[in-house]
C-alpha cells in the first residue's frame, strides 16, 4: 500500500512549474548564445532600452513635481474666496 502525502493535483502543478523552468532555462540559454553572437546589436538594443526608460522616468518626474505644485498652489490660496458687496446677515433672537 502506497501512502502518498500530496494529492495528484499537487504533482501536476510540481510538473507544470518544471516544465516552465525548463522553458526558461532554454529561452535563457538561447539569448546568452545569440548575445556572444551579435554584441554589437544588442549593446545598441541595451542602449536604446536605457534611453527609453530613462525618458520615460524623466517625464514621469515632470508630471509628478507638476502635480505637485499645482497642489502646493491650491493650498496656499485662501480656503474661502473675497467677495465684494456680499455682506453676512445674522439674525439674533433675545428671549
Amino acid at each position: 500500500m502506497v501512502f502518498r502525502y500530496y494529492t495528484n493535483a499537487i504533482s501536476q502543478a510540481s510538473r507544470n512549474v518544471a516544465a516552465a523552468i525548463f522553458i526558461v532555462g532554454l529561452l535563457l540559454i538561447g539569448f546568452g548564445v545569440i548575445i556572444v553572437a551579435l554584441p554589437e546589436l544588442f549593446a545598441y538594443l541595451a542602449a536604446g532600452v536605457f534611453f527609453v526608460a530613462g525618458i520615460g522616468c524623466g517625464i514621469t518626474a515632470v508630471k509628478i513635481f507638476w502635480a505637485c505644485r499645482k497642489i502646493d498652489q491650491a493650498d496656499s490660496e485662501p480656503s474661502e474666496p473675497y467677495r465684494e458687496n456680499v455682506q453676512i446677515h445674522i439674525e439674533e433672537h433675545h428671549d
